[in-house]
């Protein structure tokens, strides 16, 4: 932080300041004089008196006077002196309590608060500044996507157009600039040609113009834009976004994935060439109480099970991993062999009761669209009669209120989600919805990580947080294609075979016990050895695709890249 005196001369160096400066030194020039003058016809209507006071008596008198506190130890004795008593009373007034506060406070005070905004949210970064994120607009998924910047030690700044929004976010510890996301000049100053990517997540139309000015700056750098509106998709792209996420669409598809009752099929998340990597359920099936290596998916249908999700979180996968009725596996391995597994569990879970969706928003209606696709029948309770579209897959009314879900069949049904975006709300219905069906799968939305714990408590199944899977995609597409984002928690990640793991073999190195994460395939020039042999030496000079959660990767480099 500078020091007071270098702040001073920084502020006296502007036009404004100096300007000020100068006023507020003519008052204090004329206070003063008013003081001298008021002090010399003090002694010439004493002598008049008689009376012979020092120079210093003097100043005193008129100074307590003029400040109104008069003491009354010196005191005139004529008319005249008593007149003059008033005036000295009367001037001090006017210029000490008012006019000298509102000078100080227009000419001094308030530009010197305003020096320190201005210092505290600056309208341009350094000239040196490269390969820096930029955000335009703080909201849950641009703190979750800060604060993975800030871990992974990545320059960000906030585009903010309020200067006193700028202030408090800067005070809450974060890097703002201030200025307007539809003016050139702005993304200029915060080095848009020098950035690593924009990320813009307002509304639709502010993102079009966000993006359509930064593109006008800057042709190559990257930009990430959010659409709440399916239609904007194409708009956004015509504006010169390099990607849009519809957050609210995949939410509410990764939502389905995790439902039981449908059916025990793989349902594809990501795809890297031929590999592919699909997530089932493991609920009502033969899979449930067994262990990994007791299942032998691998020898049966050639698939590498890299991984489970227990109530929400992912863990490594091990020959001794048990599997529960909540164990949603994921399966890598190529479309052939995701049949394959198909033809085994298609008969499992198959239930004719429809899932009960709470909350009829984006997510909602997204989550109905997912289910829809898999011909997974679904009521959908709103209260908001605008958003109620298909009244044969909604219920009108209350969540909170037993009737309305009884209508949409909570006493029969295989899972419940809830979908709406107050995270608080969403706390309440699943305590409501596990007290009234002890038995049933309830998987919930959140908007904040930090809610995730709490509606564990209160008795969801699985939940998925809004803002970390918004943060973990836009750091994926950060990452320029080396890592996929498969799901929230769970990447795809591509590698040089490490000089320590080259000419080794998976079982020898106890690369998932050691790290947690799986290798899935090889890559050499074009060809893709998806679920190589893990007792065959990997080559030199080849590529590998690892699977795993951000952890796990940070493990395997500081194991085997980093030595």
């Amino acid at each position: 932080m500078k020091s007071l005196p270098a702040q001073l001369v920084a502020i006296l160096r502007q036009r404004p300041a100096r300007h000020n400066a100068r006023v507020l030194g003519l008052f204090l020039v004329a206070l003063t004089a008013m003081v001298v003058v008021d002090a010399v016809l003090f002694h010439a209507i004493m002598a008049m008196e008689g009376r012979d006071f020092s120079w210093v008596s003097g100043f005193y008198w008129t100074l307590t006077v003029m400040s109104t506190l008069g003491f009354g130890d010196i005191t005139f004795e004529s008319d005249l002196g008593r007149v003059f008593s008033m005036f000295v009373l009367l001037s001090g007034t006017v210029f000490l309590l008012v006019l000298f506060p509102f000078i100080v406070i227009q000419f001094f005070w308030a530009p010197w608060m305003e020096a320190q905004a201005a210092a505290r949210a600056p309208r341009e970064l350094p000239e040196e500044t490269a390969d820096h994120v930029i955000l335009t607009r703080y909201d849950e998924v641009s703190a979750a996507v800060i604060e993975r910047l800030v871990h992974r030690q990545i320059d960000y700044v906030l585009l903010v157009p309020d200067r006193e929004e700028a202030v408090r976010l800067h005070d809450r510890g974060l890097r703002v600039v201030v200025g307007d996301l539809d003016d050139p000049e702005t993304w200029e100053r915060v080095r848009v040609r020098q950035a690593g990517l924009v990320a813009t997540t307002c509304n639709d139309f502010t993102n079009t113009n966000a993006a359509f000015t930064v593109r006008g700056v800057a042709p190559d750098v990257p930009i990430i834009a959010t659409a709440g509106d399916p239609a904007s998709v194409d708009i956004l792209e015509l504006a010169g976004c390099t990607h849009v996420l519809q957050l609210a669409e995949e939410m509410g598809q990764a939502l389905a994935r995790r439902m039981i009752g449908a059916d025990a099929m793989t349902h594809t998340i990501g795809k890297f060439g031929p590999l592919a990597i699909a997530e089932a359920t493991a609920a009502r099936t033969p899979l449930v109480g067994k262990t990994l290596a007791e299942t032998r998916l691998r020898q049966i249908t050639g698939l590498n099970v890299v991984g489970v999700w227990e109530r929400g979180r992912f863990q490594s996968a091990l020959g001794s991993t048990r599997i529960s009725a909540d164990t949603v596996l994921v399966l890598a391995g190529t479309a052939e062999q995701l049949y394959r597994y198909d033809e085994l569990f298609v008969i499992y879970n198959v239930s004719a009761a429809p899932v009960v969706i709470l909350g009829g928003g984006r997510v909602g209606q997204a989550t109905g669209r997912a289910l829809a696709e898999r011909e997974v029948d679904y009521r959908i309770v709103e209260k908001k009669p605008a958003l109620v579209r298909d009244p044969e897959h909604h219920v009108l009314g209350s969540a909170a209120e037993l009737e309305v879900l009884q209508k949409a069949g909570i006493l029969e049904t295989p899972t419940v989600i809830i979908t709406t975006n107050d995270d608080d709300l969403n706390v309440y219905l699943t305590i409501y919805c596990r007290r009234l069906r002890p038995d049933v799968q309830i998987i919930t939305r959140t908007s904040l990580d930090r809610n995730v714990a709490t509606l564990h408590r209160a008795g969801t199944d699985f939940v998925m947080s809004y803002a970390s899977m918004g943060a973990s995609k836009m750091l994926n597409l950060l990452k320029r294609g080396e890592i996929l984002m498969l799901a929230e928690g769970l990447d795809l990640f591509k590698l040089p075979v490490p000089a320590s793991l080259a000419g080794r073999t998976v079982v020898e190195a106890e690369v998932r016990e050691r790290s947690g994460v799986s290798i899935v395939a090889v890559v050499q020039g074009d060809r893709i050895e998806v679920n190589p042999d893990p007792s065959v030496p990997l080559p030199e000079g080849a590529d590998i695709l690892l699977i795993g959660s951000e952890e796990a990767e940070a493990r395997f480099l500081e194991i085997f890249a980093h030595h």
